[in-house]
């Protein structure tokens, strides 16, 4: 029972630490999809937008580019539900771009005032225009749903350790003669505690491993039920997550369970009963 108890906590510490992974990287992704498009002038040459195509390409901040031509701008107006100018006039009034998307780290205002001033500067751009508003409200949705996160995960975190903590405790109740015994008869205080802190750190250990079955379990379920979830899982910080839950487990567990042998130890027999 103490083991299933411990698992219980443990699988819904890990349900939020996936939660929070998820979104950090749903807010990852919100941020790498935001576009920045970067107008050509109508005199360029081919030769400078091709060179202005490359200074762009080996930015750090472009995650990836496109480059559109004038042709391919009248198509994607015509598509976006837009009638066809070519009856009333023959020139295409639409400047070619390169359009980028930007890296997570750049998604922020100052960034991209800094990024829309270096580019202005070629001859060959005419303007640069970004969702500064969007940009901005992107940015401050994900602040508050991090922060909300966090404190939710602070809290459970102290929630978990206690709550493991007590389980540990009232387990170890039961046996408070049996340590109490085996130091009347001589036995010394690391000979009583070495094999229940083994068997803490063994129960600790499957207490990790049963929960994070259960994490896993419900995430395959929920990949299944919404396959976009794919997209978005990070091997890396499951790994890590897994990890964390296990070593959580066995720390809390054999803290618990070497502090209670050593408070039944220095409690006096007629104490325990």
């Amino acid at each position: 029972m103490s083991i299933l108890g411990v698992s219980l906590v443990l699988f819904i510490l890990g349900l939020l630490g996936w939660i929070v992974i998820n979104a950090n990287k749903l807010g990852q992704y919100f941020k790498e999809n935001v576009e920045v498009r970067v107008y050509l002038r109508e005199n360029i040459t081919p030769k400078d937008s091709v060179a202005l195509v490359q200074y762009i390409a080996n930015k750090p901040y472009v995650k990836e580019y496109t480059y559109v031509t004038k042709e391919d701008a009248r198509k994607k107006f015509i598509a976006d539900g837009n009638d066809d100018w070519k009856n009333i006039m023959d020139a295409n009034p639409l400047p070619a771009s390169i359009d980028f998307k930007l890296r997570n780290q750049y998604v922020h205002i100052d960034s991209l005032t800094a990024i829309a001033a270096d580019l202005e500067q070629n001859i060959g751009v005419n303007d640069v225009q970004y969702p500064r508003a969007l940009i901005d409200n992107l940015n401050k949705n994900v602040q508050k749903i991090s922060m909300i996160l966090l404190i939710v995960a602070i809290v459970l975190c102290i929630v978990v350790i206690i709550l493991i903590d007590n389980t540990i405790r009232l387990a170890m109740f039961s046996n408070r003669f049996l340590i109490k015994t085996m130091q009347m008869v001589g036995a010394t205080r690391g000979f009583i505690a070495k094999p229940m802190d083994v068997r803490a750190i063994i129960n600790g250990a499957i207490s990790g491993v049963i929960a994070l079955a259960g994490i896993f379990a419900l995430i395959i379920f929920s990949e299944q039920q919404l396959p976009e979830l794919k997209a978005m899982r990070d091997i890396t910080w499951l790994v890590l997550l897994g990890a964390g839950i296990i070593l959580l487990g066995i720390l809390i567990s054999l803290l618990s369970t070497h502090r209670s042998v050593v408070k039944y130890l220095k409690m006096k027999l007629d104490d325990l009963y």
